[in-house]
């Protein structure tokens, strides 16, 4: 990653824990990073565009850095504490005209990480692949609707604890799924 283009980014990150997204100028961002308008525009064409850049570059970060596919608990409360972390900025986009591109980005984690956990299920243990893009797609829908939620809320509870607690409620329902089984076919 270009080191100029790394500390815009930052830079954006800091500017969103601070202020609303509408209120970020490139000014601020030149400024900060001490480097001319020109170069600014040399990268990027505009703040969306730097916005979505950044939000790709952060999950594309937190994928690589805190993702093990063995559960769906090591997979879902990494990206849970990653969002925490970053709490007011991401309300500050949420809340923004640059929502769309969001919950784009938050679709793409969430589908990212549910099928790699899906694929390595499958893998190490032996399971029938026929139906895991219907478990994908529930266990997409859930994690992002979490995520929604959570924004919606103010990001007002422990998105982790959350999800942690959404894991075990969950846990065998994607083994009954992939296997084509019901609680009362496997006497649950």
């Amino acid at each position: 990653m270009n080191r100029t283009k790394k500390a815009m980014s930052d830079v954006f990150w800091q500017l969103l824990e601070e202020k609303p997204y509408s209120k970020i100028t490139v000014q601020n961002i030149v400024e900060r990073c001490q480097v001319n308008r020109n170069t600014f525009y040399y990268h990027f064409k505009d703040i969306p565009d730097l916005a979505e850049y950044s939000i790709k570059a952060w999950t594309d970060q937190v994928i690589q850095n805190n993702c093990e596919f063995g559960t769906l608990i090591s997979c879902v409360t990494p990206i849970a504490q990653e969002l925490m972390k970053r709490r007011t900025a991401f309300i500050h986009i949420y809340r923004s005209a640059h929502r769309e591109a969001a919950i784009r980005y938050l679709n793409e984690i969430s589908s990212y990480i549910v099928q790699s956990y899906i694929d390595t299920a499958i893998h190490k243990n032996g399971l029938p692949s026929e139906n895991s893009s219907i478990v994908a797609k529930v266990y997409k829908c859930t994690f992002a609707g979490i995520i929604l939620d959570w924004l919606d809320a103010g990001a007002s509870y422990d998105l982790p604890d959350f999800c942690e607690k959404m894991c075990v409620s969950f846990a065998g329902a994607g083994k009954r799924a992939l296997l084509g089984q019901s609680e009362e076919s496997c006497g649950c």
